[in-house]
């Protein structure tokens, strides 16, 4: 893979190879999403989950949500990959979390992004320990909080009102991954990666995971692909034996869409090359990740506080529908 990469990096050919996964990704029926009662639910008009893979809520009038099961048999991984919950979705994002026996949802935006509202504020803070949702009729409670200077994690309770039962599930909150770009460092998101990895929670033993970040698609496919790759090198024991691309195009069997630029292609491709460092045997390497991410560190001053909301309406197209109507999906992603 180190030669591949290095080939497409000199011949400048990842857009070339974007566009050619692009162009070979599976299109499938997406009726459900766009019937009249369920437009409203979509945070974006351009990203529909497909009518095979689609999450089902149960116990509700409608069953829609904007969340897509993805499977990857061989390694054992099924991820729902979803969009950020609206402010009149919030309940049904509960209620799937429930249904599905959810251990973690991995968040990878921030609430508020470039001064647009990219997702609701769908969990406790400590200055509003907990929330109800009186359409599904859950409760949600901050256990802990542990913020760290490009990622949070929260432990969270979720009480289903009705039967009394509660559970506990993680929050992995993703906090500096820029809405137009990727992580600042292979190394970074490696660490945070292995975070989640180490909870357990994105084994078999749970129901899927929950990954999301504002479409549901572009940071979202990149967390989902670089996790599989690894896995697969794992179970293989040969970290040649992966074939990105034809994992991707799987994924997109799925969810449309699955990494939106070249730049996070390509970084999804260098973040797999240095994780078969740790898969297949070095066992400083996630030593050096945890150094270079300064993870340590205080918060960028840039950075808004992990739980920020705000008042900004949620925006229902890309903020260029013009080029979304013409050839693509959107790329803010």
């Amino acid at each position: 893979m180190d030669h591949n990469c290095a080939d497409i990096d000199s011949e400048g050919r990842w857009q070339n190879l974007y566009l050619e996964i692009r162009n070979q990704s599976d299109e499938c029926p997406y009726k459900v999403a766009k019937y009249p009662e369920n437009r409203n639910r979509n945070r974006y008009r351009d990203v529909s989950p497909f009518d095979h893979s689609r999450v089902k809520l149960e116990n509700t009038d409608n069953d829609y949500i904007n969340a897509s099961l993805v499977m990857m048999e061989e390694a054992q991984r099924s991820y729902i990959l979803t969009q950020g919950p609206l402010r009149d979705t919030c309940g049904h994002f509960w209620l799937m979390i429930w249904e599905q026996k959810t251990k973690a949802i991995v968040m990878l935006n921030r609430v508020i992004e470039k001064g647009s509202e990219k997702c609701a504020q769908y969990w406790p803070t400590p200055e509003k320990h907990d929330m109800t949702f009186r359409d599904t009729l859950f409760k949600v409670t901050l256990v802990s909080e542990d913020v760290k200077s490009y990622y949070t994690t929260r432990v969270l309770e979720l009480q289903n009102i009705t039967t009394g039962e509660m559970r506990q599930l993680y929050h992995f909150h993703y906090t500096t991954w820029p809405d137009f770009g990727v992580p600042d460092s292979p190394a970074s998101f490696l660490n945070f990666l292995f975070k989640v990895r180490e909870s357990g929670s994105l084994g078999p033993d749970h129901g899927p995971a929950v990954v999301h970040c504002s479409a549901g698609i572009g940071r979202s496919g990149t967390f989902s692909l670089v996790d599989t790759c690894l896995v697969l090198m794992e179970r293989r024991k040969d970290s040649t034996s992966v074939d990105i691309k034809k994992i991707l195009l799987d994924m997109r069997r799925y969810r449309m869409g699955l990494i939106q630029t070249a730049d996070q292609l390509r970084f999804s491709y260098m973040a797999v090359k240095e994780g078969a460092k740790c898969i297949m045997g070095d066992s400083s390497v996630q030593k050096r990740w945890k150094e270079l991410s300064r993870e340590d560190h205080e918060p960028t001053s840039d950075s808004p506080p992990p739980g920020q909301a705000s008042n900004t309406p949620s925006d229902k197209t890309g903020p260029w529908e013009s080029e979304c109507q013409l050839s693509t999906l959107r790329m803010e992603d």
